[in-house]
């Protein structure tokens, strides 16, 4: 096979699994079987204008297992205010914010460990980013410098990371 060939197979290949990604897993024969749910959740309801569902069940590196499922209904989303979203955007807005956030979800929990790490900056700036995640609740302190995403905004930070994704 020439390389014309093997290069045209490799973009092939390669498109179909990202298309794969995109479109999710198939669970129980169905692709769709999370928004079914919603819909026919919301319709009984009587809702609509419908709304989102996010939830996940995730294992961290470090063992711990999150459970999280959230509904948010397209009104309620349209007329909140944007001030608080917006700030909890803006900290998620910085790549070593991110970083910090994926190596606390992996384990390193105190401001010792995360300064070990290359190119997150010096001790200072390490905890002026530590500071914002604190303040907009992507992070909390659990004592003696040890800091954790809070439980409730494990999957919603998985979420967020997802979406990020081309």
């Amino acid at each position: 096979m020439d390389l014309e060939q093997r290069v045209a197979d490799l973009e092939r290949r390669l498109a179909a699994l990202e298309g794969d990604r995109r479109t999710g897993p198939r669970v129980d024969g169905g692709d769709f079987w999370a928004l079914n749910g919603l819909k026919e959740k919301l319709s009984g309801a009587g809702i609509a204008d419908g709304g989102v569902l996010y939830t996940g069940a995730v294992r961290l590196p470090t063992g711990e297992e999150y459970a999280w499922q959230l509904t948010a209904l397209t009104q309620d989303l349209l007329d909140a205010d944007g001030t608080v979203a917006a700030e909890s955007f803006a900290a998620l807005g910085h790549p070593v914010r991110l970083r910090l956030l994926r190596e606390i979800l992996g384990g390193r929990r105190t401001a010792a460990e995360l300064a070990e790490l290359d190119e997150v900056g010096t001790t200072g700036q390490i905890y002026h980013h530590l500071s914002r995640l604190t303040g907009t609740g992507w992070l909390h302190t659990t004592g003696r410098g040890r800091y954790e995403v809070p439980p409730a905004r494990v999957v919603p930070l998985l979420v967020a990371l997802a979406t990020a994704r081309p």
